[in-house]
């Protein structure tokens, strides 16, 4: 039957579903449409419209009835409701004894699935209790509980949203999208390459540059940490050892060893473009180096311990190897015909 008043429907897209497009799923079901179908034709997802017919059809007959699966969704909506927890003293009585024996609401859901499993009225989602545990004023759950929990914490901590993310350093990042074009192909030499290769527990590490056109590479000693200073006083006393045309731009990543990026720029004139998070592959060169160089300082091993002379050998052996990808030519003889040139 058609309600008894009739409400103009608002426009836009909605979160919920409306009265017409359940009378458009009703229609569609009728000509035994699928409900994928009726999901693109709506511009729903298929689980949308699937949960929709389940939750709303006619308990006896089945059927979808479109003007009664909107007054049950709408006797459902009204907010606040009264939480699980609150209305059920069993299941208020379980979750807190396990909470005092320092189990983890996780834990507690799925105890409690075991213990009840034909009763769902004692099944809840390990977010309800957080929500009943964190939120001040609902009194499910005994704020003092909050003290149980593994982290200690009696409020949740809310997470930093992407969109909304703080500067990584406090000088800007100039991106690898504004790199010029003339890095990508590698025709013009003096483009690097950089990263830190890490010893032991992190406590140690080795600089490594990679030049992008010969694979050159050299390796910066770092014997005293990896510091935002330390690195940067290492990158400027490497570079000021370079011919100036061999030095034209530094890639690197967004680690916190090259927060003194601004004052690496200023002091060489060299300028640092930084790869996106989690994109290694836009250094490519530098890692297919550091691979190389595991085989002179494997992982799990101490790197403060070697000495300049031990990195300046190892470097020396790597560009002394031939590469397929310079026609057989080792990296160091690329470098010396450039810099004869």
């Amino acid at each position: 039957m058609l309600p008894l008043r009739a409400v103009a429907e608002p426009s836009g897209p909605s979160r919920y579903l409306r009265e017409g497009e359940r009378i458009h799923i009703a229609d569609r079901l009728r000509e035994k449409a699928t409900v994928r179908a009726i999901a693109a034709e709506l511009g729903r997802s298929p689980s949308t419209v699937s949960r929709e017919i389940r939750r709303n059809c006619h308990p006896d007959s089945g059927s979808y009835r479109p003007h009664a699966a909107q007054a049950r969704a709408d006797q459902r909506r009204p907010r606040p409701k009264p939480a699980k927890i609150a209305r059920n003293l069993h299941l208020r009585d379980f979750i807190q004894a396990h909470l005092d024996r320092k189990w983890s609401p996780e834990q507690i859901c799925q105890a409690l699935r075991d213990a009840f499993p034909e009763r769902p009225e004692m099944h809840v989602a390990h977010e309800t209790v957080y929500q009943a545990l964190y939120i001040q004023g609902r009194g499910e759950l005994r704020r003092e509980l909050a003290g149980a929990l593994r982290t200690g914490r009696a409020r949740r901590v809310p997470h930093r949203q992407a969109a909304v993310r703080r500067p990584r350093f406090i000088d800007s990042m100039i991106m690898i999208s504004e790199r010029p074009a003339e890095v990508e192909d590698r025709a013009v030499p003096g483009h690097w390459e950089g990263d830190l290769i890490i010893g032991k527990d992190g406590a140690s590490a080795i600089g490594t540059l990679v030049e992008r056109a010969t694979r050159y590479a050299i390796l910066l000693h770092l014997p005293n940490g990896r510091t935002a200073e330390q690195v940067r006083d290492a990158l400027v006393e490497t570079v000021r050892t370079l011919p100036t045309h061999l030095v034209r731009s530094l890639t690197w990543d967004q680690g916190a060893e090259m927060a003194a990026h601004g004052a690496f720029t200023v002091a060489t004139g060299v300028p640092v473009y930084f790869c996106d998070p989690a994109s290694p592959w836009q250094r490519g060169s530098n890692e297919n180096t550091n691979g190389l160089l595991r085989q002179y300082f494997p992982k799990g091993t101490d790197l403060s311990v070697h000495t300049p002379e031990h990195l300046t050998a190892a470097a020396a052996e790597l560009n002394g190897r031939p590469r397929k990808t310079l026609g057989w030519e080792t990296p160091a003889e690329r470098l010396h015909k450039l810099i004869a040139a």
